[in-house]
């Protein structure tokens, strides 16, 4: 995952060298979220945390990665660049795997806990 997030970045800063003009605002939009995955994923996950809460919260950044690229994809339909759809034809893919892979850990965690334990 760490090897497909650096690749996505290289491709997504390539990509956004070529909107005249928007480069920075693009770019930098790009850092605000990053930070604001880095503060969810520390809130969610403190001390007390377990592999099972890690996962879990894998998952939602998961989903929500192949949220954001079915909406680029929507809205690149309209916009109708070419760069965009193969971009998004690469990354989709990719996350929907990540996504499939953080549940699958997820559900399997789960399938370990005894619900009955004592907290």
């Amino acid at each position: 995952m760490h090897a497909d997030a650096r690749e996505t970045e290289k491709r997504c800063s390539g990509l956004a060298s070529s909107f005249t003009g928007k480069k920075t605002a693009i770019l930098e939009e790009a850092r605000t979220v990053k930070a604001k995955g880095a503060e969810m994923m520390a809130t969610y996950l403190d001390e007390d945390s377990d592999a099972l809460d890690g996962f879990e919260f894998l998952t939602m950044a998961e989903a929500g990665e192949v949220g954001h690229w079915s909406v680029l994809k929507t809205l690149n339909q309209t916009a109708g660049r070419s760069d965009i759809a193969a971009l998004v034809a690469w990354a989709l893919p990719i996350q929907e795997g990540h996504l499939k892979g953080a549940m699958a850990a997820s559900v399997m965690l789960a399938g370990n806990e005894d619900p009955n334990a004592a907290a």
